[in-house]
């Protein structure tokens, strides 16, 4: 769907380019992480795809042309999900997408938008009176009014309390199987473990990994596994080599003769890669 060479960006007045000799590319029908602490790029990298930022260097192509070549008929194909809603307040949540239908040609269902993520009946309302979660899911019904085939979406479940993140990330991965491609940005790595199919980590204005979410996790973890059972009326824990596991006398025992209360396999975590990836230090 993209490929992305040597991309580079200098913002005017700037003395350091945000982006340097950004290297990815986005398959058809996958959602593709983009993820990095504040301040690395990711946000520029998503205004050059969106055409928001001209004047880049390398080159970025879009399902094999030059996005360069592409004119206003670019914006019915892709749809676009900013971290930080902007609705017209007066207006009710109706007014609002009605307004913004009007700007495509094969416009969505949006009453049934509505309905899926739960906005139906306060349709009628003014967005003012919005809590910071109900503009959240607007934002997103706002992403797909035109049926897009690209998605752009940042942060798209912050401020959502469990139940309509759940509908939203739903959303997302129905959107994939039906043939969609999602760039996605966040910050929250439980999304990202569960939505994206790679991830690629943004260090220092360039890319620093790009694997699978199930990858990743793997390189970094340990080959051992954590059992926790009760011996009598107490909780012993034992740690054994993952590789021999089969043929550990001490294990089979253990799950054999002894309550199991949990086995854990030592896998690293996402939000371990980003850290290290990233080279965000945390203060002790």
């Amino acid at each position: 769907m993209f490929q992305i060479h040597n991309l580079t960006y200098r913002y005017p007045n700037e003395q350091e380019e945000t982006l340097r000799e950004v290297n990815f590319h986005i398959q058809e029908g996958e959602i593709f992480g983009l993820l990095g602490p504040s301040g690395v790029g990711k946000s520029t990298t998503q205004k050059v795809l969106t055409k928001l930022i001209k004047g880049y260097g390398g080159t970025v192509k879009y399902k094999g042309k030059d996005l360069s070549s592409y004119g206003k008929d670019y914006f019915q194909d892709i749809g676009v999900g900013f971290e930080m809603p902007v609705h017209f307040s007066k207006l009710t949540a109706e007014e609002n997408v009605s307004f913004f239908k009007k700007l495509y040609k094969n416009p969505a269902d949006t009453d049934e938008l509505l309905k899926r993520v739960g906005l139906y009946d306060d349709r009628n309302k003014k967005v003012s009176s919005f809590s910071k979660g109900m503009k959240a899911r607007l934002n997103f019904v706002r992403a797909m009014i035109n049926q897009p085939t690209m998605l752009f979406l940042d942060e798209p479940t912050n401020g959502l309390d469990p139940v309509n993140a759940r509908i939203i990330k739903n959303m997302i991965k129905e959107f994939r199987d039906q043939g969609g491609t999602v760039l996605l940005t966040t910050h929250l790595m439980n999304d990202v473990d569960e939505l994206c199919d790679r991830v690629a980590f943004m260090a220092n204005g360039a890319i620093a990994e790009i694997d699978t979410p199930k990858n990743l996790k793997l390189k970094g973890s340990e080959r051992t596994v954590t059992v926790e059972y009760l011996k009598g009326d107490s909780a012993q824990t034992n740690t054994f080599n993952l590789d021999r596991i089969g043929s550990d006398e001490t294990f089979l025992s253990i799950i054999k003769d002894y309550t199991v209360l949990t086995i854990h396999s030592k896998e690293t975590t996402l939000e371990d890669i980003f850290i290290e990836m990233t080279g965000v230090k945390i203060d002790e």
